[in-house]
């Protein structure tokens, strides 16, 4: 047997879903060599599991970390909670094709200060990743969000013919260079004017190719049924795999949706590609927006430009402290961030148990008080559903985690523990394994992830990040959008 490093005693999860079975995974390089019950050969160096789950490097469905590789390229958020591979530019906001600009429109600050920014093409991006890889790989999305305020002088209107017809080049030129697709955001002002015939005109080049459309829908609130609707139907029109971005239903009034819109997501997946992904919090986060405000029982402040003091406290607290009305207070916080609690966790729950639910952190990483989710969303998943609650078996949490994405995004040769795979691994201790995280304090590594290999590379060591930077930019399979899920 071939092999640099073999993690013996543990109690492998392979990805699939299947039941646990003790035995080892030896690595050569970037590949796994050999998973099971097999002899031990002489000289090799051993990784004693004692006993711990030997699983998949999790797959980040959904993250806003495009800015964050190249600013912290250890990526200690992710790899310390065992993420191996983040999927970037979702929402309809990515960080290129974007010429350098002073002045960031909301939400495109979302992704991390305007230094990050400048590069006009998607090629460009992908380059200085290549060149300056991070700890996690990544799988680009390119945000129709950034391809409006790229080329419209006004985003607040349709996209006329010409602009339309620049859009879909970017869009072009992205999808040459490695693009696994593209993601929208209508609910934001920059594309909230864009009507569906404009997404299909920018969307046309996805036809042909194994495209991803993953949507921030229009409405995630009371109009939710017509918003996923017209997901649908670009995504028959262009044959692209639909991924519902961290699905959910907002507000009072709309808890307990979910099994509707579960229910129109599982018939859509008996006639063309469809997918979704979830966090596990009743809390969304993003823009400070007036509406969400008043749609949610509680917001608390993430970040303000117009008054630093309000973050990480509730908006009432500051709006009383202020003597403001809403619309006064929003506006002498702006440009802000928030959390809003606006989900039932009952919806929460159902969702986790769809079959085609994917997990993502959606974590916006440089807020000063960011969501917990960006640091504790997949140890959250293991302590409270798996572990706590019971909602989801071992095996089923792994499988969503890393053997469903990589299939729904068309990986080739990962996602699973198997011999010629990529060793994008995770070993963690069952028992044990918690996210620390909380909204009050949100900033905190998780607990009982001992071992996070990347490419065959240590980049955890259960405490710290190892320092090694193996992250490649991954490349779209010919399958991830051509078969019905």
């Amino acid at each position: 047997m071939q092999a640099d490093f073999i993690i013996t005693n543990a109690l492998i999860v392979d990805g699939s879903g299947a039941p646990a079975v003790p035995g080892h995974v030896a690595v050569q390089g970037q590949t796994i060599t050999a998973v099971g019950p097999f002899a031990l050969p002489d000289g090799v160096p051993q990784f004693d599991a004692g006993g711990r789950v030997v699983a998949p490097g999790f797959i980040d469905s959904h993250t806003h970390d495009d800015g964050y590789l190249l600013a912290h390229p250890d990526m200690t958020p992710k790899v310390s909670q065992g993420i191996t591979t983040v999927v970037t530019g979702n929402c309809g906001i990515s960080l290129a094709p974007l010429p350098a600009r002073a002045v960031l429109p909301q939400p495109l600050d979302l992704l991390g200060p305007p230094e990050l920014w400048g590069y006009e093409s998607f090629a460009a991006w992908l380059d200085q990743l290549r060149a300056q890889p991070a700890a996690t790989n990544v799988i680009p999305l390119v945000g129709h969000t950034t391809l409006r305020v790229a080329v419209m002088d006004d985003t607040g209107r349709a996209a006329n013919a010409a602009e339309r017809a620049a859009m879909a080049a970017l869009l072009d030129e992205a999808m040459a260079a490695g693009a696994f697709g593209v993601s929208t955001g209508t609910f934001y002002p920059p594309a909230s004017a864009a009507p569906t015939d404009e997404l299909l005109d920018v969307c046309a080049p996805l036809a042909g190719r194994a495209a991803i459309y993953a949507t921030h829908l229009r409405d995630e609130a009371d109009h939710i049924v017509p918003a996923m609707e017209e997901a649908l139907q670009i995504g028959q029109a262009t044959g692209a795999r639909v991924v519902f971005s961290h699905h959910k239903l907002a507000g009072e009034r709309n808890h307990g949706r979910s099994r509707e819109t579960l229910d129109m997501i599982s018939e859509a997946a008996r006639h063309q590609p469809v997918c979704l992904d979830c966090h596990p919090y009743p809390a969304t986060s993003t823009m400070l927006r007036i509406d969400r405000v008043r749609l949610a029982s509680r917001t608390m402040i993430t970040w303000s430009q117009g008054y630093p003091a309000a973050t990480g406290r509730d908006f009432a607290d500051v709006q009383a402290e202020l003597g403001l009305d809403d619309e006064a207070t929003l506006a002498r916080l702006a440009p802000a961030g928030a959390i809003y609690f606006l989900m039932d966790p009952a919806d929460v729950t159902r969702i986790f148990e769809h079959p085609l639910t994917m997990v993502g952190s959606d974590g916006l990483p440089f807020d000063p008080h960011p969501h917990p989710r960006q640091w504790g969303t997949f140890t959250h998943v293991l302590r409270r559903l798996v572990r706590e609650e019971r909602v989801l078996s071992l095996p089923a949490a792994i499988h969503r985690m890393t053997g469903l994405a990589a299939e729904q995004y068309g990986l080739e040769k990962r996602g699973l523990l198997r011999k010629e795979y990529h060793a994008d691994i995770v070993l963690f201790d069952p028992d044990t394994v918690s996210d620390l995280a909380t909204f009050a304090a949100p900033v905190q590594q998780s607990q009982g992830i001992a071992a996070v290999w990347v490419n065959g590379a240590l980049v955890w060591n259960g405490q710290s990040p190892s320092g090694a930077l193996p992250g490649q930019v991954l490349k779209p399979a010919a399958r991830a959008g051509s078969e019905v899920a």
